[in-house]
């Protein structure tokens, strides 16, 4: 066993449609541990850093507008090979692909507003993590 972490966001319309404990509950049914949690307003300037791996593309814009419109949940989620876990349990981004079962499949309404997003590499949980807790907070 190789204990991992991760990072988690529930997006605005998973916070605004109150599926926090539900997405929640799916991880910690699942035996992850949640080793941090916090809801924030992200500001622009977090958002373009923490999806500037899509700087320049067509849907950036939207992207960054949508992610900073409200309320988002951000998690450090600890377990054995939790990155791949994890994406397994989330499904994938365009919810017309996403098994039943999954929470993207379950939940999401669209390509944009997919409820969740999770890091797709222990890197990029690292750099994401660093994005939204301190030290302190892990």
């Amino acid at each position: 066993m190789v204990m991992q972490r991760t990072f988690v966001m529930i997006k605005p319309d998973g916070v605004k449609r109150g599926l926090i404990g539900e997405i929640i509950s799916r991880f910690e049914k699942r035996g992850l541990k949640i080793v941090s949690l916090k809801m924030v307003k992200m500001s622009r300037d977090i958002a373009e850093k923490l999806y500037d791996e899509h700087k320049g593309k067509s849907f950036f814009e939207e992207l960054v507008n949508y992610v900073t419109s409200g309320p988002v949940v951000c998690m450090v989620i600890e377990g054995d090979d939790v990155v791949q876990v994890i994406r397994r349990m989330i499904g994938n981004t365009d919810p017309k692909e996403a098994p039943p079962g999954t929470i993207r499949g379950d939940y999401a309404l669209s390509k944009s507003e997919n409820v969740i997003h999770a890091s797709d590499s222990i890197e990029k949980a690292q750099r994401e993590m660093s994005l939204f807790f301190d030290k302190s907070d892990l």
